[in-house]
C-alpha cells in the first residue's frame, strides 16, 4: 500500500535574487504547475500515485542559479522530472532569471537523492 509520505515534488526557490514573498510564490507555483504537467505526461504511474496520497509538496531554497542547475543535473541522471522556471521580466527580476526548479513528483527518497540537503524556504 502507497502511504502519503512515499510521494513528493519539491519546489527549490532561488533566494539570491532577492524576491518579494508574493514573488518568490508565484514563480513557485509556476515550478508545481510545470513540474506537475510535465510528470503527468511523461510520469504518468508516479504522477497518479503523488496525486492520489495527497499531491504533497515541500518548499526548499537555493542560494544560485549554479546550486539550481546543478540540482537539475543531478534530477535528469536520476530520471526525475525537472523543470527550471525562467520569469518574463515584468516585475522584479530581470528577463530570463531563472528562480526556481520543480523536481517530481516521484518517490520521496529518490527526490530526497536530489534535493534532501536543502535547507525548508523561510
Amino acid at each position: 500500500m502507497t502511504r502519503p509520505s512515499d510521494y513528493k515534488m519539491v519546489v527549490v526557490v532561488r533566494t539570491d535574487l532577492g524576491m518579494s514573498v508574493g514573488k518568490m510564490v508565484a514563480q513557485a507555483c509556476h515550478a508545481a504547475v510545470a513540474a506537475s504537467e510535465e510528470s503527468k505526461r511523461t510520469h504518468t504511474k508516479h504522477w497518479r500515485r503523488w496525486r492520489d496520497t495527497g499531491g504533497r509538496k515541500v518548499a526548499l531554497e537555493a542560494e544560485s542559479l549554479e546550486e539550481l542547475e546543478a540540482l537539475a543535473r543531478r534530477a535528469e541522471e536520476l530520471g526525475i522530472v525537472n523543470v527550471l522556471i525562467e520569469d518574463a521580466g515584468h516585475t522584479e527580476v530581470p528577463p530570463g532569471s531563472v528562480t526556481c526548479l520543480g523536481v517530481g513528483p516521484d518517490q520521496a527518497m529518490r527526490i530526497d537523492l536530489v534535493t534532501g540537503d536543502l535547507p525548508l524556504l523561510k
